[in-house]
């Protein structure tokens, strides 16, 4: 019980002290653009953390995920960073050429 206590103490302490972040407006989620990438040379069920990896080391990127059932990738990100060109050089030098997925 006084450990909690103590926590409790701790917590109500620490978040005195924080700083609140301005949350996102309409016009600036409106600026994130999602793409999907049909990826090339996926083999195993490990492929896709080294495709992920690669992905978020592209600056501007926000998210990224990539399937080894579906040999895609869905990357998040702030097209004023970066462009769908950027993302596929990146797993492209990963080992995984892509291509962006058409409907």
């Amino acid at each position: 019980m006084i450990r909690t206590l103590v926590l409790s103490l701790l917590l109500a302490i620490a978040t005195v002290g924080m700083v609140t972040v301005p949350t996102v407006g309409p016009a600036q989620a409106a600026e994130v653009k999602t793409v999907t990438l049909d990826v090339q040379n996926m083999t195993c069920k490990f492929c896709p953390i080294t495709i992920r990896k690669a992905l978020e080391k592209v600056p501007g990127v926000i998210k990224a995920v990539a399937s080894f059932e579906t040999k895609t990738a869905t990357v998040t990100f702030d097209p004023a960073k970066t462009n769908v060109e950027a993302l596929i050089k990146a797993t492209t030098n990963a080992g995984y050429p892509s291509t962006l997925k058409t409907k």
